[in-house]
Order: structure tokens, then C-alpha cells, then sequence
């Protein structure tokens, strides 16, 4: 079976209704007796609303797309848990596609934040250039946003630009129409307010 949910990964979820026909509770207890077919047809009337619910809570596309699949998947491993007298196949299905979705939030959080600390971790006693490479190369974590919030409006224009933009010290002094000497100190202040934001240790 993991084949045909395999297949049906290939195929686009449907944007229109889905012609009537046997209800999402029958074609449940018809997937629980193992009904590919059966499957098939659920597929084409539950996918678009799981879609729907797990990309507002995951945001991201393709991994919306992937946690849909998976509650396809657990759909057809589980059929047999599902109850028609104590709810509705939509009801109980969505319930499965929150839960994934909100698992898979969590798990993203708490890679981003592993992956945080190594670097940080990464950066300690390591010189200046390195800290502040660490720490661009990151900036748009959320905690590097933040942290962008708190430096002076002159100092986030040179940062962001440099950083974010690429820009060398000449150009990013041009486009700012300051010397390239002060853009050189803006922007190692605010390196260093970042990195203390940060708890990076240069």
C-alpha cells in the first residue's frame, strides 16, 4: 500500500470538487478492510482540505505538502481506529492532519534552535571576521531579527547592507553618503552589539 500512496504523491491535489459519491466515512471503513480503490477516492476528497489546514499552520509549501502526504499514509494505516458513530471522517482526519502539522512546527523550532547553538557554540574564541560571518550567515533566524531590532538605525542600514546585501564597505558608503571610515566602525558596532544580543563570545 505504501506504493500507492506513493503514486499518489505524483498526483496534483485537486482544486474543485470532488464528484459525489460514497461518503468520506464509507470509503474510511472500506480503506480500513485494505480497499486501494477505496483509498484512492478518499485521497481525492480529503487531500485539499488537509492541504489547506496544515499550510496555515506550517506556512511553508513544501513542507505542507510532505505533511499532508503523511497524514495520507497514516490515514490508511490507522482506518481501522475510526469510529463512524463518534464523529464525522472529516472531523477525525483533521484532527490528524493538526497534530502532524503542529509536530512538525515543534521539530522545525527545535532544529533551528540546535542549529543556533552550534553555531554560536561554533564561533566562541574564534576571531572577529569569524563571528561576524557566523552571525550574517544566520541573520534571518528570528533571533538574529530581533537582535537586528535593537541596534541604532544607522548602524541595522550598514549592517544589512553589507551582510544581507553584499555591498562592500566603498559601495554601502556610497549608498549611504557617509565616509567609508565611519561605515567601518557602524559596522563593527553593530557586530558586536550583535554578537553580545546573540551570547556569541568572539
Amino acid at each position: 500500500m505504501d506504493e500507492t500512496v506513493r503514486k499518489r504523491r505524483m498526483a496534483p491535489v485537486p482544486d474543485g470538487p470532488v464528484p459525489e459519491g460514497p461518503t468520506a466515512e464509507d470509503l474510511l471503513v472500506r480503506v480500513a478492510k485494505g480497499d486501494e480503490r477505496a483509498f484512492e477516492l478518499l485521497y481525492e476528497k480529503l487531500a485539499g482540505p488537509i492541504l489547506g489546514l496544515v499550510r496555515r499552520i506550517v506556512r511553508d509549501g513544501a513542507q505542507s505538502e510532505e505533511v499532508t502526504q503523511e497524514v495520507m499514509v497514516e490515514l490508511w494505516r490507522t482506518a481501522t481506529r475510526f469510529e463512524p458513530g463518534k464523529g464525522s471522517a472529516m472531523n477525525w482526519t483533521m484532527t490528524l492532519a493538526h497534530r502532524r502539522a503542529v509536530d512538525r512546527v515543534r521539530s522545525a523550532r527545535a532544529s533551528t534552535d540546535r542549529e543556533q547553538k552550534a553555531t554560536f557554540e561554533a564561533a566562541r574564541s574564534r576571531p572577529f571576521d569569524e563571528v561576524a560571518e557566523a552571525v550574517s550567515a544566520r541573520w534571518e533566524r528570528s533571533q538574529v531579527r530581533k537582535c537586528l531590532s535593537n541596534l541604532t538605525e544607522l548602524q541595522r542600514e550598514s549592517v544589512m547592507l553589507a551582510y544581507y546585501k553584499g555591498y562592500t564597505y566603498r559601495e554601502v558608503a556610497e549608498v549611504l553618503a557617509t565616509p567609508q571610515g565611519t561605515i567601518k566602525t557602524r559596522l563593527r558596532d553593530g557586530l558586536i552589539r550583535l554578537r553580545d544580543c546573540l551570547g556569541v563570545t568572539a
